[in-house]
């Protein structure tokens, strides 16, 4: 059972688990070789008195969440059926992978965020847990105690309640209570939403946002550590401005060249291919003949390692290949240039592969005297042209000329002390991509530094309490062994008048069987998923 939120109320017999009235009398603490929990006591009348008080109010709101537990148990349920058939997809992939994603969602992130993982999972849990207790106090049904546990590996707590008062309620009132810790999973995160849309509004006398991403840390194992440095404020990618951390992933997934086939290579044994990515450059006729070609070098084609190898790129949309046969190295190497590429990226761009680019708009725009050349790259590597400005450095803050200037806007993305432009080629995965920790929102001052990482760490802790509480709410819908769904089907189908007692009882074990296992199965998957991410 992952992050708790499990039931100990069952329909037919009461579990051993499940004390009477004089329960106040037991042990605080009980221990096992593979489970020990801590039971508290202390917040039975506070919770009873409160969800009496305003019973009322409180039955109307978890019946809503009646009807929507319902759907999405039968929905969740559903998806994770068809992904373990492979019955079901789309564009290749799973229709139902968005709940291990969802998982993965919670639980990826780096070591320093593991605190924000802790109080989100403790957050959300007892959240759930203070669901079922009020809709059980609305109900007259008093609490017994709250449990917290861990079984075997995995933490979780629950509700404990007196199982006779339980039995002698309506079916419905049942489900308001069984229900009631999924819709306040639910509400929870709708509340996550809410605030992380508001947040622009309440940071907005402080901070700024809108143009550029702020770097909150770069790991020295990052492939972009060399560039950037914290507090920078990237401005594009490709030329296309970028605003969301969201469009900082998609533009750097989207940046890698795919894998060419073996007839792409140059001689066929060659480490260079012809990229599909059009990005180009309009280099004039003199860098050309004062460039120097590719020559061999013990059979191999090859650049200094400052320099990368250029190929002419014509409107269609291809590389100009040498027009003789491929013989020898020196034929080969014919149409192929080795350039600086922090002197290219300062010329004008040409080709389709740009990401402002629409139509024909800068397949050949180039002058008579230029040649519109893309770089050539090994298959899988990026050539991703990034521009970023250092609006704190002290460079840039003495050019300004006042400490306190506010940075509202910065249009100086140029070559300078305030900011620049560089290419990053290599492998840049999505990991890599994901090392960067990047904001939105940045001081409008640079006396206000200090308090820089306030926003990420406001970003970091709606989003990570917003997939926590999510992927709670989700995998209690499921009719798993003592996991909220399981009692929500089991009541649900008393309401069922032409099923016989024993044929329900056949249908909760079936259906507790079968999810069961393909819940065991998705989880193994997704454990065995992310021991390879971060192996």
């Amino acid at each position: 059972m992952m992050g708790g939120g499990g039931r100990s109320r069952r329909r037919g017999r009461a579990p051993a688990a499940l004390p009477s009235s004089t329960a106040s009398n037991q042990t605080e603490h009980s221990l096992s070789c593979w489970y020990r929990d801590c039971k508290i006591y202390a917040f039975n009348d506070m919770i009873f008195n409160l969800g009496w008080k305003h019973a009322r109010y409180t039955r109307a709101w978890f019946s809503i969440g009646v009807y929507f537990s319902l759907v999405a148990l039968v929905g969740i349920s559903l998806l994770l059926l068809w992904d373990s058939i492979g019955a079901f997809h789309i564009r290749g992939g799973s229709v139902s992978a968005w709940l291990p994603n969802l998982l993965a969602s919670s639980f990826s992130v780096s070591i320093t965020d593991t605190p924000i993982v802790i109080a989100s999972t403790i957050l959300s849990i007892a959240f759930h847990e203070f669901g079922h207790a009020i809709a059980a106090a609305s109900e007259g049904v008093q609490m017994e105690y709250v449990a917290i546990f861990i079984a075997v590996v995995f933490p979780g707590a629950l509700v404990a309640l007196n199982y006779d008062l339980l039995e002698n309620l309506s079916l419905f009132s049942m489900l308001r209570i069984y229900c009631a810790g999924i819709w306040h999973n639910v509400m929870l995160c709708a509340a996550c939403v809410l605030m992380a849309l508001l947040l622009p509004v309440v940071l907005y006398p402080l901070y700024t946002s809108g143009d550029g991403l702020t770097v909150m840390g770069v790991p020295q194992t990052s492939p972009l550590s060399g560039y950037l440095s914290v507090h920078d404020v990237v401005l594009s990618v490709d030329g296309l401005n970028i605003r969301r951390t969201d469009d900082w992933m998609k533009m750097l997934d989207e940046g890698s060249v795919e894998k060419a086939s073996s007839h792409d290579f140059l001689g066929g044994s060659q480490s260079y291919g012809a990229t599909s990515s059009g990005k180009g450059y309009c280099v004039p006729n003199s860098w050309l003949d004062a460039s120097k070609n590719l020559w061999q070098l013990n059979d191999k084609l090859s650049c200094p390692d400052e320099l990368i190898v250029f190929g002419k790129f014509t409107c269609n949309g291809s590389i100009i290949q040498s027009e003789t046969d491929i013989g020898s190295a020196k034929k080969e190497a014919d149409g192929k240039y080795c350039l600086i590429a922090k002197d290219v990226v300062k010329l004008k761009k040409c080709g389709n592969g740009w990401r402002d680019t629409k139509d024909d708009e800068r397949k050949c725009t180039c002058l008579e005297d230029e040649y519109c050349l893309v770089p050539v790259l090994s298959p899988g590597f990026s050539w991703i042209e990034i521009s970023y400005t250092r609006p704190y450095s002290l460079e840039c803050l003495k050019q300004e000329g006042n400490l306190s200037s506010p940075h509202d806007t910065n249009n100086n993305n140029g070559p300078g002390p305030c900011g620049g432009t560089f290419v990053y080629v290599g492998d840049l995965s999505s990991s890599a991509a994901r090392s960067v920790k990047l904001c939105p929102y940045r001081p409008r001052w640079a006396l206000f530094l200090f308090i820089a990482d306030v926003p990420y760490i406001l970003e970091n802790c709606l989003s990570c309490l917003l997939h926590v509480s999510a992927a709670l709410a989700a995998v209690n819908c499921l009719p798993v062994l003592f996991l909220d769904g399981d009692a929500i089907l089991e009541t649900t189908l008393r309401y069922v008048a032409w099923f016989s007692r024993r044929q329900k009882r056949v249908i909760i074990k079936v259906c507790r069987l079968l999810w069961t296992s393909l819940s065991i199965i998705m989880f193994s998957r997704f454990l065995y998923s992310m021991t390879l991410y971060y192996g």
